[in-house]
């Protein structure tokens, strides 16, 4: 039980972050991904998907990390519902949206966001992703290109190396992915190997395969992210239409510590149309 509970302690860093351990807003944010006014179960490929939207507009889709929640964006849900009609879900296996099935993918993930657009009736969206839901929103973006108006992702990953990720971050992953193989199968642990599965071993995209999308793509990574900044940089020179933003001083947070910046300059961006800087204009 000990080797479980350390086990759970690491998943909660690497996986998790704490979304309420980080938040840095003064308002009560504990309705956020537990809120019975709004908060609504979809069946959706297999599984019953939770999500809640907030406020009017045109619709932003937020989607979480590894192992969190929507919970993950009570620094982002005030501010964009004012002008958005902001759409949040639980990832398949994460937080209220339980999947017993064995097996986990980003794409299947993607392809869930894409069912729960259609079943809501939504032709085109912006979309915001940290983290694995960065990975997430490009796999929506190239899978489903119709769906997507404008994107922001930050701590984004292509693949699962050390040319990528954070090499002790990496080595890390694998030590927990093989500690709860090695544990018996309760629905706890399960999920727990799922999820370590997915950060250790996936995902498996070529920068090749980013020319496909077409949406206006906003890339953000922290100076001192888990996520190597030259990969953010690879990523964002792999996309046609693009913008590149890495944070100083930030790690891989950067919806919560960077949250006043992060909100302004990502609403810039959904609210201008896309320039393509070159010529004479680079020295603008």
């Amino acid at each position: 039980m000990k080797n479980h509970n350390n086990i759970s302690f690491l998943l909660f860093l690497l996986l998790g972050f704490s979304n309420q351990a980080f938040s840095q807003t003064t308002m009560d944010t504990t309705k956020f991904g537990d809120n019975l006014a709004v908060g609504k179960f979809i069946d959706i490929r297999g599984f019953k998907m939770y999500y809640e939207t907030y406020g009017k507009g045109e619709p932003l889709l937020f989607i979480h990390g590894n192992g969190c929640s929507i919970n993950s964006f009570v620094n982002q849900i005030p501010y964009f519902s004012k002008n958005y009609r902001v759409i949040l879900t639980d990832s398949r296996a994460q937080g209220k949206s339980v999947d017993i099935k064995d097996s986990l993918s980003y794409e299947m993930m993607a392809d869930d966001l894409d069912a729960l657009l259609d079943n809501l009736h939504l032709k085109q969206i912006y979309v915001i992703g940290w983290s694995d839901g960065g990975i997430n929103g490009l796999l929506l973006a190239m899978r489903h290109p119709d769906k997507v108006k404008k994107l922001a992702v930050t701590g984004a990953n292509l693949w699962p190396d050390s040319t990528a990720v954070s090499p002790f971050i990496f080595k890390q992953s694998l030590l927990i992915a093989d500690s709860l193989s090695k544990l018996a199968s309760t629905p706890q642990v399960k999920t727990q190997l799922k999820l370590a599965r997915l950060l250790a071993y996936q995902p498996h995209i070529k920068l090749e395969q980013l020319h496909e999308i077409s949406c206006p793509t906003l890339v953000i990574g922290g100076d001192h992210d888990v996520i190597l900044s030259k990969h953010t940089l690879e990523i964002s020179e792999a996309i046609p239409n693009s913008y590149l933003w890495i944070i100083p001083n930030s790690g891989h947070a950067t919806p919560v510590f960077k949250k006043d910046q992060f909100n302004t300059i990502i609403n810039d961006f959904f609210k201008n149309p896309y320039r393509r800087i070159e010529g004479i204009h680079l020295f603008e």
